[in-house]
């Protein structure tokens, strides 16, 4: 009997263990840190041995096969070690694709990714498909290959998914966008983060499709180094030679498959990163064989993401607004490009390598004050500070929000868009969004 081992317990690790325990794998899970109850139910329901706040080498570096969490970071020692052993490392991902025959509609990009995600699976809901949301989103994809399969998955993928994966393929792959980001993980080297999103193509056969942004620049370099053979969809905000999908004119517009159009002004997201989400997951869906009219009503019905871009509330004439999910540089850019009003900006975190200059001007241009939020803000002090805006330094959310509520006056938009990780001050990005909307309707 194989044996596989997993490294780390949360939801893309608890599930990669039930399915390989369904396969007949000999499976031990091991983490670090500590692992959540309903996933120590969901082991134990399944007789999986599983150890929790450290690693035991012995029942580890024995493994045939090792499923890595895509949190743990190469230079993990225990990942060392198995590196050094020669045991091949995996993510789930890669080892549900293995045991489904289903449709794979995979999504990466730096910036715009969930919510492409979550609006494709939303139409593909509609349409009465059956379809499941994994990867970064959802549920583990390996429960539900094994307890809850389906004919389709929409799959978020981060860079670091993909790094661990081999031979799986996307039938549907989608490119949103290529921008630093995570180049802590990748020795501050953009080529290698680059390479890392390039490997949603890989394995494509000529019956697949590969819908990519047509105006990004690092896509457009990087396509002439790859052999593609499935079908090329790119998209654009504005109809250029070669892009299926635009905007010309007020109408939203897909040339292929099957042609398609609505009114912009229809499309339930709103704002120029929200044009190529909706252009992409239109294109997904027109491949998938959706019907036209399923496809207007769920463009314009859908409710949008929490944590992306997502209204609060209104306090005294002023607007809050969660991003806590921008996590990155370009990410900010986005939501200060659609800002309508003067914004105080919350920004700061666990910073990864990021560079402030891409989103300077539009600081200078939408913001009347910043309100860094991060254990250590020197770097935001030593960019930002010589701007000349108003600037506070706080260290918890408690301490940001007093700063918002003093600065901010009516007309005005309070931001949450960090530029950052979460990993400084919270548990992660949802808690640092949680606990602005809690405070913000608490004013």
């Amino acid at each position: 009997m194989k044996r596989i081992v997993v490294l780390g317990a949360a939801e893309s690790g608890a599930g990669a263990a039930v399915l390989a325990k369904k396969e007949g794998f000999d499976v031990f899970v091991s983490d670090m840190g500590a692992i959540k109850d309903r996933y120590k139910k969901l082991l134990d329901d399944h007789q999986i041995e599983w150890e929790e706040g450290h690693h035991t080498e012995e029942k580890i570096l024995n493994a045939d096969e090792v499923i890595k969490s895509p949190g743990i970071p190469d230079e993990a020692p225990m990942i060392q070690k198995i590196i050094a052993k020669g045991i091949h490392i995996i993510s789930e991902i890669e080892f549900a694709g293995r045991y489904t025959h289903s449709t794979m509609i995979c999504i990466t990009g730096s910036n715009g990714k969930t919510t492409t995600t979550s609006l494709i699976y939303h139409i593909f809901k509609q349409a009465g498909y059956d379809v499941g949301l994994a990867g970064n989103i959802g549920n583990s994809l390996a429960l539900q290959v094994a307890e809850t399969p389906h004919k389709y998955y929409v799959i978020e993928l981060s860079s670091f998914q993909l790094d661990n994966m081999y031979d799986f393929r996307a039938n549907v792959a989608i490119l949103m966008n290529i921008t630093p980001d995570h180049l802590d993980r990748y020795q501050n080297c953009m080529q290698n983060y680059v390479d890392s999103k390039m490997r949603i193509i890989q394995n494509q056969q000529p019956e697949d499709a590969f819908i990519y942004w047509n105006d990004d620049p690092i896509i457009k370099r990087e396509l002439k180094k790859y052999d593609i053979k499935a079908i090329q969809l790119p998209f654009s905000e504005l109809k250029e030679k070669g892009s299926i999908a635009y905007i010309e004119e007020g109408q939203y517009k897909i040339e292929k498959p099957t042609p398609f159009n609505m009114e912009q002004e229809e499309l339930s997201l709103t704002g120029k990163h929200n044009i190529y989400n909706s252009l992409a997951a239109g294109i997904a869906s027109n491949v998938a064989g959706i019907k036209k009219e399923v496809i207007r009503k769920s463009l314009s019905d859908f409710p949008g993401v929490e944590h992306r871009l997502e209204y609060v509330t209104t306090v005294r004439g002023v607007r809050y607004v969660n991003d806590s999910k921008a996590t990155n540089v370009d990410a900010c850019w986005y939501a200060l490009e659609s800002m309508k009003t003067k914004t105080i900006l919350i920004i700061g975190g666990k910073d990864k390598g990021n560079d402030y200059n891409a989103i300077k001007d539009l600081v200078l241009e939408k913001c009347a004050g910043l309100v860094y939020l991060g254990a250590d803000n020197t770097k935001l002090h030593n960019f930002f500070d010589p701007l000349g805006i108003p600037v506070r330094d706080t260290h918890s959310m408690k301490e940001c929000m007093e700063a918002c509520y003093e600065m901010a006056e009516p007309g005005m938009t309070v931001l949450l868009s960090p530029c950052c990780a979460s990993f400084d001050l919270f548990k992660n990005m949802e808690d640092r969004g949680e606990q602005f909307k809690s405070l913000a309707k608490a004013l």
